[in-house]
């Protein structure tokens, strides 16, 4: 089976896609068309859909599944679908939802017990109980082993968030012997629970956009309100000092107020200052691999998570 990223200019393609996107436009012979945000595991290609009728134009749906038959153009320098024919999938279709979203390459069962080894390794008792209480949750638990970490940034793909965290918590593992100032507890359970919010600031983990309280709210503060849940049921007091660390180190683990990336408070502990620095390496890493990935045989291309071009010439 090819996926979407994987076809080149000129070519035909059929074949199901999820839709990331939809907006609607006027061409100007009046007429309406569909720019539309396709994706598969291979990635996400923008199509056309001229001369759209009312019936498709109201029944194809962000989240959708649909079949396509389209053409592969090149427009600006980047590949493009011109939609022939579009329906919605059917029962009949047997689509497998794995093959339409892109997935970790590590599989979720191992990055799991990387976890748990990591909970069990750990001294402070009343992190550990924290830690565990957490994913007992069976709704944690499983928008864990699902959702990404971002809509569009970094780890942005199924299972995506506990890639990360894992991948956080091999990188603290090495910087820690050079940094005896750090609370190592405090660090690998921040590594855990720093993005714990996202699983309730985004809305799904197929096509993700922003839920009303990740808006209002965000997904640091939803992380430390769902700690502070957990050790009311726990019967642990408010006040105390590793609760306080792991609260300070997830509400600053966007960096420095001024910065304006939604940081609620500047990191003030050696251990918030490494996690913030170590959150920023791994998900600009992250964003950079994908980016190099998609570039096929281009010496330059742009970085959202860098926010300007990167080279590949090395």
């Amino acid at each position: 089976m090819r996926y979407l990223l994987e076809y080149q200019e000129g070519e035909r393609v059929i074949t199901f896609c999820l839709v990331k996107n939809k907006e609607t436009g006027v061409a100007s012979n009046q007429s309406e068309y569909l720019n539309l945000e396709l994706g598969d595991r291979s990635g996400t290609m923008m199509a056309k859909l001229w001369d759209v009728s009312p019936e498709i134009k109201d029944g194809i749906q962000v989240k959708d599944v649909v079949k396509i038959d389209a053409v592969v153009q090149v427009y600006r320098g980047k590949k493009q679908l011109v939609i022939q024919r579009i329906r919605p999938v059917t029962a009949s279709d047997e689509v497998e939802m794995e093959s339409l979203i892109p997935v970790s390459a590590v599989p979720p069962d191992e990055l799991w017990e990387k976890l748990e080894q990591t909970i069990d390794q750990m001294q402070s008792k009343t992190l550990q109980a924290i830690l565990r209480e957490a994913l007992a949750d069976p709704e944690i638990a499983e928008r864990l082993r699902q959702y990404p970490a971002g809509v569009r940034m970094h780890h942005n793909y199924y299972h995506g968030l506990l890639e990360h965290i894992v991948s956080l918590l091999r990188a603290a593992e090495k910087l820690l012997p050079l940094y005896p100032q750090v609370d190592r507890d405090v660090l690998f359970a921040t590594c855990i629970l720093h993005d714990i919010g996202k699983l309730y600031e985004l809305s799904d983990p197929i096509a993700p956009d922003y839920t009303t309280p990740g808006q209002l709210i965000g997904h640091l503060v939803m992380g430390v309100e769902i700690v502070s849940g957990i050790c009311r049921r726990l019967d642990i007091a408010p006040g105390d000092t590793e609760v306080l660390h792991l609260k300070h180190c997830i509400l600053s683990h966007h960096g420095e107020v001024e910065n304006g990336w939604g940081s609620a408070v500047s990191g003030k502990t050696p251990t918030a200052v490494l996690f913030h620095y170590l959150d920023q390496i791994d998900s600009k890493m992250n964003a950079l691999q994908q980016t190099l990935a998609d570039m096929g045989e281009e010496e330059w291309a742009y970085s959202g998570a860098l926010r300007r071009k990167v080279w590949r010439g090395y």
